[in-house]
């Protein structure tokens, strides 16, 4: 092997550590097979490093290789392609790793690196995430300094290393600002991982299970006043099949959903649309598709349709953050006329199941023959019976609403919104029940609600004629002060979404809570500004930085940009040099060179300072005192080795010396008559 290729021992080193910063961070992406094939390249590096073994063996390579091309055969299909596309990458990377012998091999494995770290941005896109990949993308930079390097410190090639970092930090930020937001030429493929939040199918309990997450659900930032508590319904899903236990989304509006982007008929703008309100979410990834938003809502987002049960719905599943635009109309009902097919479906019930909840439903149909005065006497029902709210209600049997309504009495809002639902069926009205969120955190410095997974809630929608779909929450009549001030007015942290935390006390206390209203807000900024960069934002920052965003200006801003990056790179490089200012020790004596020379007496080239003082002293013999005083400052600051404050102490002396001798040399002149030849000065 030729010695300009041989690798370093702090190189190999270095590629030790790149190879575990850089699939860290992939540990969720890499299957057990895969994270077994990388183990045992990292073990055999590790010994090379260690001198316990040679270059690895061409039949250990080709045994790793199959084994990995076979166990991506086998999970590809539980994977999903774009998981398996990354483990074939990361595959690929362990096997480069442990053949690596040369510096192309290197150079592969560091830009096969880079490509892994851009790629864990693709479901983690959070400044957590940027703030983790930055220290691991210097080390993997530290490794490719290493490699042309290797003579230098570490202390050195580390710095090296943060030089090309910040040198980059400008013309990305440029790139960023002025190439325009394009529409990508591939899709990425929807990746085959578990979905967080609601579900289509809802039971009894299985929205008291999400209490049990603090996760992030979406943020909302309102163009005007923020909506009071008590009207922050998200409707997420319509559920209007119920089968006893269960209730599901109704066939049609599922066959409607796939075949979202195929003319799906959109819904008609209310007549009365001057009452409006305006905001944005951000939803966080959730593996599904649908969107949340208050009340009679629209959106002019691309890719999101506003579906004929008032939903919104997006045309991909949530594999990242999505940020959306929402027009809510408060005043509009929500479909004021229901098609006979829909009617129907809103009424039907099981046979032969809870039969005294709907004897129930008929004495309040009897007692209260208006569809209003009856569903508000349900209300009242409510509250005016020992009814208690629980996360954590008793078991039901196979009647479960019998048994929920006169015999336990306890539970949560899937419980209330489900019999109020069964017995406005039962009463002749439609009804149905609906899955979203209730509440949200505000945070007053950013000016933006945020909806965790525990404020999951149902309720149910009675359809009344002239109406449309009006809201009829139960756990209003129970727990009042669930939705006024929000769930943890009713339970502690600490025994819900905290409950299976580390340390739960630190977590709900003051500070620990205003620590993390902060981190959200600068994550709030991010996703705003870097992550929600599309072309109406961008053409906003360029109108501000040039005023008028022409083709001209953008090239003048561009070229501005990039030839002040190319100058520093080309001075730190040594390609250019800037002048250096001089030292107040250099004025000073070049200040008694000058006026010499004024007097005709000019230094001589490669006159050295003791000749120049000889020189000068002999042409006025009265200084001889003060130039000799004069000379031996300046000899001292300039050869000897002096402490700091003994330096500072003569600087201040040579200086007053060399002021008096200016001005008594511009008094006087030489007394010798022969003049020096000018032949140049230094």
């Amino acid at each position: 092997m030729n010695s300009s290729e041989h690798l370093s021992r702090r190189t190999l080193l270095w590629l030790l550590l790149t190879n575990i910063a850089v699939l860290l961070p992939l540990h969720d992406k890499i299957t057990v097979a895969s994270l077994g094939i990388c183990g045992i390249c990292f073990v055999w590096r590790l010994g090379i490093y260690l001198g316990k073994v040679a270059r690895p063996p061409r039949w250990l390579v080709t045994v790793l290789a199959v084994a990995s091309a076979a166990t991506l055969a086998l999970v590809s299909r539980e994977l999903g392609l774009l998981n398996t596309l990354i483990n074939l990458l990361i595959l690929g990377y362990a096997l480069k790793y442990i053949e690596a012998r040369r510096r192309r091999d290197v150079l592969a494995i560091i830009l096969a690196g880079y490509f892994l770290i851009a790629l864990t941005f693709i479901d983690h896109q959070g400044i957590g995430n940027v703030l983790l990949l930055l220290p691991v993308t210097a080390i993997n930079t530290l490794t490719l300094v290493s490699l042309f390097r290797e003579n230098c410190s570490p202390a050195t090639q580390s710095w090296l290393t943060i030089k090309l970092l910040l040198q980059s930090i400008p013309l990305t930020l440029l790139l960023f600002i002025v190439v325009p937001r394009f529409a990508p030429l591939w899709m990425v493929p929807q990746m085959k991982s578990a979905s967080t939040g609601l579900s289509d199918e809802v039971g009894f309990g299985d929205i008291s299970q999400l209490t049990r997450s603090s996760e992030l659900t979406f943020r909302a930032t309102f163009d005007g006043a923020v909506p009071k508590p008590a009207e922050r319904y998200w409707r997420a899903i319509v559920l209007d099949d119920y089968d006893g236990k269960h209730w599901r989304q109704s066939s049609a509006i599922k066959t409607l959903q796939s075949r979202v982007n195929h003319l799906l008929p959109e819904r008609t703008l209310p007549v009365e649309r001057d009452n409006r309100r305006n905001y944005k979410v951000i939803a966080e990834p959730s593996g599904q598709h649908w969107l949340f938003a208050m009340g009679n809502a629209f959106s002019n987002t691309p890719g999101v349709f506003s579906m004929p049960d008032y939903r919104l719905y997006a045309s991909r599943s949530l594999e990242q953050k999505f940020q959306y635009q929402v027009t809510q109309y408060p005043n509009a009902p929500l479909q004021e006329q229901l098609s006979e097919t829909e009617y129907q479906r809103n009424l039907t019930l099981p046979a032969q199941i809870n039969p005294r909840t709907r004897a129930l439903a008929q004495q309040f149909t009897l007692r209260y023959p208006q569809a209003l005065p009856r569903l508000n006497a349900m209300m009242q029902y409510f509250r005016q019976q020992p009814f208690f709210y629980t996360l954590t209600p008793p078991a039901t049997g196979p009647q479960q609403l019998d048994d929920f309504l006169f015999e336990t009495r306890a539970g949560f809002c899937v419980h209330y919104a489900s019999a109020f639902t069964f017995m406005a069926r039962a009463s002749g009205l439609p009804a149905r029940l609906v899955t979203g969120y209730q509440g949200g955190e505000f945070n007053p410095e950013a000016g933006y609600l945020s909806v965790y997974q525990y404020m999951a809630h149902a309720w149910s929608e009675v359809w009344l004629p002239n109406r449309g779909w009006s809201r009829f929450d139960p756990t209003a009549m129970i727990a009042p002060q669930r939705i006024m001030d929000g769930f943890d007015a009713m339970f502690a942290p600490q025994d819900s979404y905290l409950a299976n935390t580390t340390f739960p006390a630190i977590r709900a206390s003051a500070w620990f809570n205003q620590l993390r209203m902060q981190f959200a807000s600068l994550d709030y900024y991010w996703t705003v500004w870097v992550l929600g960069f599309d072309n109406d934002r961008q053409q906003q920052v360029l109108n501000q930085l040039l005023g008028e965003v022409t083709a001209t200006r953008i090239a003048l801003l561009v070229l501005g940009v990039m030839t002040a990056v190319f100058t520093i790179i080309g001075y730190s490089a040594g390609l250019l040099y800037l002048p250096q200012r001089r030292s107040q020790l250099d004025r000073d004596f070049s200040s008694i060179c000058r006026v010499a020379a004024r007097k005709g007496i000019v230094r001589p080239i490669g006159c050295g300072p003791v000749d120049f003082i000889t020189l000068l002293t002999k042409h006025w013999p009265a200084l001889h005192q003060p130039l000799i005083v004069w000379g031996d400052l300046y000899l001292q600051l300039k050869y000897a080795e002096l402490t700091t404050k003994k330096q500072r102490k003569l600087s201040r002396q040579f200086h007053r010396q060399s002021h008096k001798l200016w001005l008594a040399l511009l008094r006087t002149t030489p007394e010798l008559k022969e003049r020096t030849p000018q032949t140049g000065t230094i």
